[in-house]
């Protein structure tokens, strides 16, 4: 895996990832940025939630459950002082679908949290990492 970060003046940079996709990352204007792109920590965010929500689906899938949606709202908390690390991860995820039963709900994101998303495994050993669920009925 890799990413070639460029500098594009300011505070903004150009994140060209090995998969050949382009982020914008830019900073607040009190950082003198110009708040054009996600903040790096946010991207860790996203990209944590991102790669748990992507193991749930997937494991759901094979489970052979009627997976219809699912989003993973996150939220942290971080240290006040430099280098304002995070100290509290808490995923909450919303799965829709038609007959899905708890018990594969609950073990896709044990799974995901012990086993398969590299992201959240790898924070897990400097941040507390919660998780919880709530199951919509599709329609």
């Amino acid at each position: 895996m890799q990413a070639t970060i460029r500098w594009v003046g300011e505070a903004m940079f150009l994140a060209e990832t090995g998969s050949g996709h382009t982020l914008v990352i830019d900073g607040p204007p009190e950082g003198g940025g110009r708040n054009l792109g996600v903040r790096p920590m946010e991207m860790v965010l996203a990209g944590t939630a991102g790669c748990s929500a992507y193991d749930v689906v997937s494991i759901l899938r094979k489970a052979r459950q009627d997976v219809r949606d699912c989003v993973v709202q996150v939220e942290a908390d971080r240290a006040a002082e430099p280098p304002q690390v995070f100290t509290r991860i808490h995923m909450h995820f919303i799965v829709t679908g038609r007959d899905l039963k708890e018990r594969q709900v609950q073990r896709a994101i044990d799974l995901s949290a012990t086993k398969y998303c590299s992201a959240s495994i790898m924070l897990a050993h400097a941040v507390t990492i919660s998780h919880d669920y709530e199951i919509v009925a599709a329609d």
